[in-house]
C-alpha cells in the first residue's frame, strides 16, 4: 500500500527511468505496483465478457516529446472537442499549444509517465477488421466499448482505479478510456512541482519552449491539476496475489 509520506522520484514523475515499472510485454509497461490491482481488474471484466487490453499505458518524456513536437509542426492530425480537423499552420503559437493540451499532455506533465495511469479498451467488442480508433463515440450509446465503459464506471472503483477525465472541466478533453490507479496517481499529484517542470522543459527541445514557458502557471492550473475528483469510495489497498 503507498503511504501518503512515501518519496517520490522525480526521474518517475518526468518520465525519465523505468525502474518503477512492470512491462507486460516489449513495449508495453505499467507501474510495478499496480499489477496485481490490474489483474484483478482484468479478471473480474473476464467475468463479464469484456477482454480488456491496454491501448498505452506507461510514456517515456522522449516519447511524449515526440508526440508533442508532431502535432506542434503538424504531421500529426488535430482536432476540436467537437471532432473537426485544425490545420497548426492557421494557429498562433498560443493558440495551437493550448490546441495540443486539449487531447496530448505537455511532456513531463503526462500522467502516463507514472505508469499507474492507462488507456483501456476490449479487443473481443470490435467487429471484424474494426480497429481501435481511441475516440468518445467508441465508448458513448452504440459504441462497441458502451457497456465495457458503463461497468469501468461503476466498478473500477472496487479494484483502485478511477477516471481522472470523466467530463471536461475546461482543460483535458473527456477521456472515458483513461483509467488512472488512485493510491500512487495521487502520490505523483500531490508531488507535482512547477519550478521542477520548467526546468526540464528547457533543457528539452520542445517546440513552443517560450511561449510554453511564459503560460506554464495557467497551463498547470487548466491542463494539469485540473482532474476529476476521485469518488471517496475508491479502493486503496493493493490486492494480495496470494489470496
Amino acid at each position: 500500500m503507498i503511504r501518503a509520506n512515501d518519496t517520490v522520484n522525480y526521474a518517475e514523475v518526468f518520465g525519465q527511468t523505468e525502474n518503477h515499472l512492470y512491462f507486460l510485454s516489449d513495449r508495453l509497461a505499467i507501474h510495478k505496483d499496480m499489477k496485481h490491482n490490474f489483474v484483478a481488474l482484468q479478471d473480474a471484466t473476464k467475468e463479464q465478457g469484456f477482454e480488456l487490453k491496454i491501448a498505452s499505458g506507461y510514456r517515456s518524456f522522449d516519447r511524449q516529446l515526440s508526440l508533442w513536437n508532431n502535432k506542434f509542426s503538424g504531421k500529426t492530425v488535430l482536432k476540436t472537442i467537437t471532432g473537426e480537423i485544425v490545420k497548426s499552420k492557421d494557429l498562433s503559437e498560443h493558440q495551437l499549444i493550448y490546441q495540443i493540451l486539449l487531447y496530448s499532455a505537455l511532456p513531463g506533465a503526462s500522467r502516463h509517465h507514472w505508469g499507474c495511469d492507462i488507456d483501456v479498451y476490449a479487443p473481443n467488442l470490435l467487429a471484424e477488421n474494426e480497429q481501435l480508433q481511441l475516440e468518445t463515440w467508441e465508448y458513448e450509446k452504440d459504441g462497441p466499448f458502451d457497456e465495457l465503459s458503463q461497468w469501468l464506471r461503476l466498478n473500477a472503483h472496487s479494484y483502485g482505479f478511477y477516471l481522472p477525465y470523466a467530463s471536461f472541466e475546461g482543460g483535458v478533453a473527456f477521456e472515458p478510456w483513461h483509467l488512472s490507479y488512485l493510491p500512487l496517481a495521487k502520490k505523483y499529484q500531490q508531488a507535482f512541482n512547477i519550478n521542477k517542470l520548467a526546468n526540464v522543459i528547457k533543457l528539452s527541445n520542445i517546440l513552443g519552449k517560450k511561449i510554453i514557458l511564459e503560460n506554464l502557471d495557467d497551463i498547470a492550473s487548466r491542463f494539469i491539476n485540473n482532474v476529476t475528483e476521485a469518488p471517496n469510495n475508491v479502493r486503496i489497498e493493493t490486492f494480495n496475489p496470494f489470496n
